[in-house]
């Protein structure tokens, strides 16, 4: 089944993405994912501030630039795996990179 790893990070871990030693922790959790061979997909995404924001208002939409302004956690990025069970799904969960102030949600892939 798959399942995809939501993570999120505090401002201060966007901003510790040019640090050889916070990069490189991603950089071996991605080669040990495709090592197993569970990784079908994932990305890494820009800072926060890069993104824009629409909210559709009945007919009309509302665009605003920047990161959505609710929460002191932003979407960092995401791994979609392929693995047999909730529990496999949520032991490779526990060794993602995150810092003390992150997390990763573990959702299952919508089967359509």
């Amino acid at each position: 089944m798959q399942y995809a790893l939501i993570i999120r990070e505090a401002p201060e871990d966007f901003a510790r993405r040019d640090d050889p030693a916070y990069r490189d922790g991603w950089v071996a959790y991605s080669k040990a994912l495709a090592q197993a061979g569970i990784m079908t997909g994932g990305a890494g995404l820009t800072a926060p501030e890069t993104g824009t924001v629409i909210r559709r208002k009945g007919e009309d939409h509302d665009v605003q630039d920047g990161p959505y302004p609710e929460g002191k956690e932003q979407l960092g990025g995401f791994y979609l795996i392929d693995v047999p069970d909730i529990d496999t799904a949520l032991e490779w969960a526990t060794r993602v990179p995150i810092s003390d102030k992150g997390s990763v949600e573990v959702r299952p892939r919508l089967q359509m």
